[in-house]
């Protein structure tokens, strides 16, 4: 029975584990290479889930098909958002404090707006797999949470890829160590930023669609993310697209053991814990350079 209990909490905290990195991908890229304190990077996920409610109540289309078509929308959108926010901030060199103020009133802005519209009412989505599971002996896998997780790894594949074998994924590393040879090698440093900061928010059309599969969403949920997404981009390494992967799974596998064997309360207590411990022994997170 503890066996049973033990692989099953195992492989749901994977399936967590790869969701809770599609939630924190935008974030280490906009945190992690663009030091962008970007607090709000929740709230755009709570958009992509009510975009995926909208178009899948109205319309009918599967919730994650709609996040992928609305990617380019969310991209268009991160992009004016970094635009604003340098013109407001960085160019005046004043986006420590207030950077990190005006983030935090977007945030509020999009869950008011929600409210106001939606109300505070749960919303779910309707899907073929969502409610079917698959059982492995007595692994027992919820489609709703396997599908999620499958999409999470391609989506952070991609971005990898797009990061490492693409020139502007390696300006785009490149634009936080070392602007005055990005400048020489004839790019923009801020055009590179905004198309960074667009990749993040794209990210956020997906990760919100996965979020109202695996369960229904109100306005202020965006919040309980908020923690635990600096927590996985730092335990990652800073920057790092394979380490906050790594990083997620780690998190949601230990939120899920504790959360089978000792009560839900204690799970992100844990997940807190682990990054201390490694903050304490290696600042630099799992996968950061030293």
């Amino acid at each position: 029975m503890i066996l049973d209990l033990f692989l099953n909490a195992v492989v749901s905290g994977i399936l967590l584990g790869g969701f809770y990195a599609a939630v924190a991908l935008g974030l280490s890229i906009t945190f992690g290479q663009l030091d962008i304190v970007n607090i709000a990077h929740p709230a755009f996920v709570i958009v992509g889930s009510y975009t995926a409610y909208i178009v899948n109540e109205r319309l009918g289309l599967d919730p994650i098909l709609t996040g992928v078509m609305f990617m380019p929308v969310f991209f268009v959108a991160g992009m004016g958002l970094y635009r604003f926010y340098y013109a407001s901030f960085e160019r005046t060199g004043q986006e420590s404090l207030s950077g990190l103020a005006f983030f935090f009133g977007v945030m509020f802005i999009i869950e008011v707006v929600l409210i106001l519209t939606y109300g505070v009412d749960y919303r779910l989505v309707e899907a073929d797999y969502i409610g079917k599971t698959i059982h492995m002996g007595f692994i027992i896998v919820p489609l709703r949470m396997l599908v999620p997780c499958v999409m999470a790894a391609i989506m952070t594949g991609g971005v990898y890829l797009y990061m490492s074998r693409t020139f502007t994924g390696r300006a785009i590393l490149a634009v936080a160590q070392d602007r005055l040879a990005l400048q020489l090698m004839g790019a923009d440093p801020v055009k590179i930023k905004q198309i960074a900061m667009g990749i993040a928010i794209a990210t956020t059309a997906v990760a919100g669609a996965l979020l109202i599969v695996i369960g229904p969403v109100e306005p202020s949920v965006g919040r309980l993310y908020i923690g635990r997404v600096f927590a996985i981009v730092i335990l990652g390494g800073m920057g790092s697209i394979s380490g906050t992967f790594t990083a997620a799974l780690m998190i949601g596998i230990v939120e899920s053991l504790v959360a089978t064997f000792y009560g839900p309360s204690w799970a992100p207590a844990v997940g807190f814990m682990i990054l201390l411990l490694t903050l304490a022994f290696r600042p630099q997170g799992l996968f950061g350079r030293a």
